[in-house]
């Protein structure tokens, strides 16, 4: 049975001092490897092995649902060379690890607009998913070719094609957002210093903590993960209440 999640605008989540669902902007690649005098590849080659890290140590904490920004629907703007190499860098990571996520309980989901990738890597993406489909111990979720905006007028989109003349709302459109299988990010986390969410889960982090940290993607590890995860445990999470609502409870 699929499990269906809300809006927190909606109703009020259950908070928890593990984070059950963390979102992540890993920024910080390229310069990282520039401060190595190495090339912007080596960064992202070096990010992907963080990932496995962060995986592990997502798991050993108890959250259940992992989300990473891996290529933005912005990102084809940058240097056609790069573009290619990270293209190259998806399809080596996908025929890698698979079959390691598959091992330790993952379940991996790509989003995004797959119809520009190649065929190859719509082909790994689709083996993927469909391999770890079962899997329950955590769900990471890569965002590829992915926007906010084009999330959610890609729903709403769909939704006026199977509700034609209908009265959109909140609870109509979530069903059809690209995660209906995740509850909202409790925690969002970006690295490498800048301190805005670049068009990534527009709706779905309405009512995220955020946390930015100046440590490069390729050097957050699991003492970092804690890090983020003990600023979060010291956050109130009202959702619209007061403070004394929540004492009451």
């Amino acid at each position: 049975m699929i499990k269906r999640f809300f809006s927190s605008t909606a109703e009020i989540p259950q908070a928890a001092a593990v984070p059950r669902h963390i979102a992540i902007i890993m920024d910080g690649n390229g310069r990282w490897a520039k401060k190595r005098l190495l090339p912007r590849i080596a960064g992202h080659a070096q990010g992907v092995e963080r990932v496995r890290d962060i995986v592990k140590a997502c798991i050993e904490r108890g959250v259940e649902y992992l989300t990473l920004f891996a290529f933005s629907s912005e990102n084809w703007r940058r240097p056609e060379d790069e573009v290619s190499r990270l293209m190259e860098l998806f399809v080596m990571a996908l025929e890698r690890e698979v079959g390691k996520l598959h091992r330790n309980g993952v379940c991996l989901k790509v989003v995004g607009d797959l119809s520009r990738f190649d065929t190859r890597l719509r082909e790994l993406i689709e083996q993927g998913e469909r391999q770890t489909a079962s899997n329950t111990r955590l769900t990471l979720t890569v965002c590829a070719n992915y926007g906010g905006r084009w999330d959610i007028l890609h729903a709403a989109n769909n939704w006026l094609r199977d509700n034609p003349g209908g009265e959109l709302s909140e609870e109509a459109l979530t069903p059809y957002l690209s995660m209906p299988y995740a509850p909202e990010p409790d925690l969002f986390i970006r690295t490498g210093g800048e301190q805005r969410i670049s068009n990534f889960l527009l709706w779905q982090l309405a009512y995220s903590e955020l946390y930015f940290t100046h440590t490069l993607w390729p050097e957050f590890n699991a003492k970092a993960l804690d890090q983020a995860i003990t600023s979060y445990q010291k956050r109130e999470r009202r959702f619209g209440r007061t403070s004394e609502q929540l004492v009451e409870r």
